[in-house]
């Protein structure tokens, strides 16, 4: 997703930080993520260059996404909101407002200081986001794609029926499978 680099408040939108953690963790899920990739997601999503991200800075936030999907795994809100406790107790530091020495505008960071390495960045920053959708509809802000060879997370948004699926893709190749397989079981029971 690439949003309008002049529009602070879109950029870090609660929304928007929300479908970043779910864009970084699904860019981090491989062994080795090229931090060159997951610069670009950075990008996409309004962080402003230079991002300079070593081997380490990959190491470390991927093991933060991977904490942060245990969030997206809750079929509840409250196993939500016990993950994102949990977090919030062992990897936050305290609320505070920043406008970074004067370049953005107020904003609210619950990583130790606005110089913190890119692991504690991701952890607070989507800490505080997925905690405020939790509040906000009282369900957990998030799914792991229902389809077996997928393992992208996703935001769920909006009213109506929970989404399963990370895409329509995914959606699709799912029900066209089921269908064959059900075709194929009326095949072999000589159902036609």
């Amino acid at each position: 997703m690439s949003t309008n680099s002049d529009d602070w408040s879109t950029r870090h939108s609660v929304l928007t930080t929300a479908q970043r953690t779910a864009a970084l963790i699904n860019a981090l899920a491989g062994d080795c993520p090229d931090p060159a990739e997951v610069a670009a997601v950075l990008r996409a999503y309004g962080e402003p260059d230079p991002i300079d991200l070593t081997a380490r800075d990959v190491a470390g936030m991927r093991a933060a996404a991977a904490l942060l999907r245990q969030v997206f795994a809750a079929e509840h809100a409250d196993g939500a909101a016990a993950g994102l406790n949990r977090l919030l107790q062992e990897h936050t530091g305290p609320l505070r407002l920043t406008s970074h020495d004067g370049s953005a505008p107020w904003h609210p960071h619950l990583d130790h200081d606005d110089d913190a390495p890119w692991d504690e960045w991701l952890l607070a920053s989507s800490c505080m986001a997925l905690t405020v959708l939790v509040w906000d509809r009282q369900r957990p802000p998030g799914r792991i794609c229902a389809s077996p060879s997928c393992q992208n997370v996703f935001i769920t948004q909006g009213s109506g029926p929970e989404r399963r699926y990370c895409s329509r893709r995914c959606a699709t190749r799912e029900r066209v499978a089921s269908h064959r397989r059900s075709r194929s079981t009326e095949q072999s029971s000589g159902i036609t």
